[in-house]
């Protein structure tokens, strides 16, 4: 049962009005800004991971940023551990809600498709994939720098029968979401007094008695809504996205750009955003979204000399030359190891590492193998 509902009645709008609207002038600038840069599209594609590992800080775990990268590229270094897995599903989720129309996550089939990845991603299992169970024979590549070949029957210390489990328990898995009533929750890991449903009809109606506010308010007394009513057990971060979208539905931020409220939250110190004063609290959020609209800006402004940096190595290089295609990928990818860059420009490891010092780029991850560079 809820211990208490949200009073929405008691809050005092007008302290409010001033860093909201600072706020949105700057979400609405840099959005702006994004949408007619020529870097637009990789600074989108950076704020989903550097949002995803801030999201996981929020939740007070550590997720490295090259860890996400090279997750996502299915060239993991070691097993994923369960953050780098959460990790993983709250940088998809952004990416689907991008994918969809502005007003998709808060439909009835959004909220229900949303929850059912939340549940399946805090589990930690059966959400995993095949090629999560081969990603560890990529340790023992010889080139370190996690190149496998396409075909992997031949590779060493696979073991195909934990795989054939393992596909077998996904594919039961989502059997079990595509019924229409829910799965039993396993008392090990879920209060099962924790009525989740209940939970969220009374945040859907505190989103319904702000909707005549200004949009981010709406953000602002629905993120914090959502904290207070702890509405799902293992995965607070969909409020925040939750949050973003509302943006995203008012027009702040333009259809492929979710803002990466996070990572402005980080700056945020957790004395203000976990206050006992309410008030205190949503000021909090208004100022972490305003810090993360400043931090995009200056994101893009870094992005954009980089660009014209590297651009100027191009002059008086030959058509034939693969650096272009690098600075493209460098550009669209927050980190790119050989293997990426070698499959992109059609090289071999060896001349992509070539390519890639000629270019300049800064080594992230301090490792002799498994090597990922970006742009300073």
């Amino acid at each position: 049962m809820i211990s208490m509902a949200y009073g929405f009645a008691k809050i005092s709008i007008n302290a409010l009005m001033r860093p909201a609207f600072d706020a949105g002038t700057a979400l609405t600038r840099l959005d702006e800004r994004i949408a007619r840069s020529p870097v637009g599209q990789g600074w989108i594609e950076r704020s989903h991971f550097s949002d995803a590992c801030a999201s996981l800080w929020m939740d007070g775990e550590l997720v490295h940023l090259e860890d996400l990268v090279l997750h996502d590229a299915t060239r993991d270094i070691r097993t994923p551990t369960h953050e780098l897995t959460i990790a993983r599903d709250v940088l998809r989720t952004r990416r689907r809600i991008v994918a969809q129309p502005p007003g998709w996550a808060f439909s009835a089939d959004g909220i229900r498709s949303l929850r059912k990845t939340s549940e399946i991603g805090s589990g930690g299992g059966d959400e995993a994939t095949a090629a999560d169970a081969i990603r560890p024979a990529v340790a023992n590549d010889p080139q370190g720098e996690g190149d496998v070949a396409d075909d992997v029957e031949n590779l060493p210390g696979v073991d195909y029968a934990a795989i054939d489990a393992l596909l077998a328990r996904s594919d039961a898995a989502i059997k079990r979401a595509k019924k229409r009533g829910r799965a039993p929750a396993d008392p090990l890991v879920y209060d099962l007094d924790w009525d989740e449903d209940a939970r969220l009809d009374e945040w859907r109606s505190v989103l319904r008695q702000v909707e005549h506010l200004p949009a981010v308010l709406q953000a602002v007394v629905a993120l914090d809504a959502w904290h207070e009513l702890s509405v799902l057990q293992h995965a607070p971060w969909l409020g925040r996205l939750f949050c973003a979208s509302i943006l995203r539905q008012a027009g702040i931020t333009s259809g492929a750009h979710l803002a990466a409220i996070n990572i402005g939250l980080k700056t945020i110190s957790v004395d203000r955003r976990r206050h006992r004063d309410r008030e205190t609290r949503l000021l909090a959020i208004a100022h972490g979204l305003l810090a993360a609209a400043e931090i995009g800006m200056k994101e893009h402004d870094r992005l954009s000399l980089a660009k014209t940096m590297m651009d100027r190595k191009l002059e008086g290089r030959r058509t034939s030359s693969k650096l272009p295609e690098l600075v493209e990928l460098v550009m669209a990818r927050p980190l790119v190891s050989a293997g990426m860059a070698a499959r992109t420009l059609d090289v071999t490891p060896q001349a992509a590492r070539r390519i890639v010092l000629e270019l300049g780029l800064r080594e992230m991850t301090g490792r002799g193998r498994f090597r990922a560079w970006g742009v300073i």
